[in-house]
């Protein structure tokens, strides 16, 4: 089977609106929001169609600020939705033990990152200066569409050292239409918390500048964030943006610091 189109489109836009922003961020050391990106699975053509024109006029900015997807971690507007940690259940811990060890042993394969783009993961980015990169087999986002593999993280996190990529965590992706049973069916939502994005809205092609900025109406750190809103103001509305998504670091060895959401928000906002 083929990877759809609009999954790709999805991952593309979403990465070129991190690494965009990352560098706007460096410029001017405002803060802007929350998480860096990767293939979001389960998205289709229309989805993705009201951010083609972002994605081509990369000449101009690409998109906007990869640092509105950070910080709401730990400080949710109305453009992201996460997880309900629940009350862990029997067997919990077990299985989420499990995952961390598989994510591990995966992850030792690819401390070399070399040996990752063997296997099928592609950098994106590489000339543009990022806290982190993002290493993501089209493949296993595909994957990650129908069933889980703790074997096969959509995505590989890096840190840049030197001339070389350190190996820091690895993100899974599941659909959008996942709900949180489904989610805690691949990893426990009493261990790890899922996020989404929602709430977005495009501008229309003559405001398109007005995507990024510290105070702007459209995007993920706009002050829209209805439909009604957006169609009053020429946007196109869209619901949520990609599917959800995880961080994990699998070299740490306590649980908390595996599956922790505060040291996501924190890497992205202080570059550690």
């Amino acid at each position: 089977m083929r990877v759809r189109s609009g999954t790709i489109l999805s991952l593309t836009i979403l990465l070129v609106c991190l690494a965009w922003g990352q560098q706007e961020n460096q410029k001017s050391q405002r803060t802007q929001g929350d998480m860096a990106g990767m293939l979001m699975s389960g998205e289709s053509a229309s989805d993705t169609s009201p951010m083609k024109d972002t994605l081509t006029r990369s000449s101009e900015g690409s998109a906007h600020a990869m640092n509105s997807m950070q910080d709401h971690h730990l400080n949710m507007g109305p453009h992201m939705i996460i997880t309900t940690l629940r009350d862990p259940n029997p067997g919990d811990e077990n299985r989420a033990d499990q995952i961390a060890v598989a994510a591990r042993e995966t992850a030792d394969k690819y401390k070399d990152y070399q040996a990752a783009l063997a296997d099928g993961y592609k950098i994106f980015l590489p000339n543009l200066p990022q806290r982190q990169y993002h290493f993501t087999n089209n493949r296993y986002a595909f994957e990650a569409v129908f069933r889980f593999n703790p074997e096969h993280p959509t995505s590989l996190l890096y840190q840049k050292n030197g001339d070389d990529y350190k190996l820091i965590g690895v993100m899974y992706t599941a659909p959008k239409n996942a709900s949180e049973d489904q989610l805690d069916q691949r990893i426990p939502l009493s261990i790890a918390q899922w996020h989404a994005h929602v709430n977005l809205c495009m501008p229309p092609p003559d405001r398109k500048r007005e995507l990024w900025g510290p105070h702007t109406s459209f995007g993920l750190t706009g002050s829209i964030s209805t439909k009604e809103d957006c169609d009053a103001a020429g946007g196109k509305f869209v619901p949520q943006v990609f599917g959800w998504m995880v961080h994990m670091y699998p070299f740490e060895q306590k649980p908390a610091d595996i599956w922790s959401v505060e040291r996501q928000a924190h890497h992205h906002n202080h570059g550690d």
